[in-house]
């Protein structure tokens, strides 16, 4: 397949939202659209072990589910395909939400007052590999939590794989015990893999690394 046919392939999508009547109405928009939805789901845990599997290249995510966040799904996928472009839409612009937004690596933050015109122009932006977010609102986001600023450039050199595994895991906000059952280890352990990774990296507390993880995974979408 040359790059013109690529270039004529529907944009493939992915909905997460715990009401059906909304997932059926952006499929719908979507699909007028010429754009493929190629998987739904109404779950946080569902969405999560779904859309790595089917690579969408946009997944609409909702900003409060039942069993989880937007954001979150965001980051927990973000660690496994960073090709996947994430937009969260949200009810309102809550802060709280918006900056959680920004920390997972999301590429918009959009509110579901927009027509269905506009979200699918927000996809394909997103799918062409913009990133929607006001840079100057996520300078802001980034500057408004001085003690979570981890380094400008963050990188992974200097860390073992498993280093960088805990590093990716403490990204995700697990306790050292969900750790320690991740990487097959001691408590105590995990505990003290903690405190060399966050030594090596020059952070101080866990939010920093949370930070740093959701900076790495935005500077490698978008170098």
């Amino acid at each position: 397949m040359d790059s013109s046919d690529k270039a004529t392939e529907p944009i493939r999508a992915y909905l997460l939202d715990d009401h059906e009547v909304i997932r059926r109405g952006l499929r719908d928009v979507l699909e007028d659209e010429g754009m493929v939805v190629v998987g739904e789901s109404s779950s946080a845990a569902e969405a999560v072990a779904r859309i790595p599997a089917l690579r969408p290249q946009v997944a609409v995510l909702d900003a409060r589910l039942r069993d989880g966040t937007g954001p979150d799904v965001c980051r927990r996928v973000l660690l496994v395909d960073r090709r996947i472009r994430c937009l969260i839409l949200a009810e309102d612009h809550d802060e709280q939400g918006f900056r959680d937004a920004v920390l997972a690596g999301a590429s918009g933050y959009l509110l579901k007052e927009l027509t269905g015109q506009d979200i699918a122009a927000a996809v394909r932006r997103a799918a062409a590999g913009e990133v929607l977010i006001d840079p100057e609102e996520e300078d802001r986001i980034l500057s408004g939590a001085p003690d979570a600023r981890p380094p400008r450039q963050p990188v992974y050199d200097g860390l073992t794989p498993k280093e960088s595994r805990l590093l990716e895991l403490l990204g995700q906000g697990m306790t050292n015990r969900q750790i320690a059952r991740e990487l097959a280890v001691a408590e105590k352990t995990a505990k003290n893999y903690v405190s060399t990774v966050l030594t090596k990296l020059g952070l101080e507390n866990r939010t920093q690394a949370a930070l740093y993880v959701a900076q790495a995974q935005r500077q490698r979408q978008h170098p």
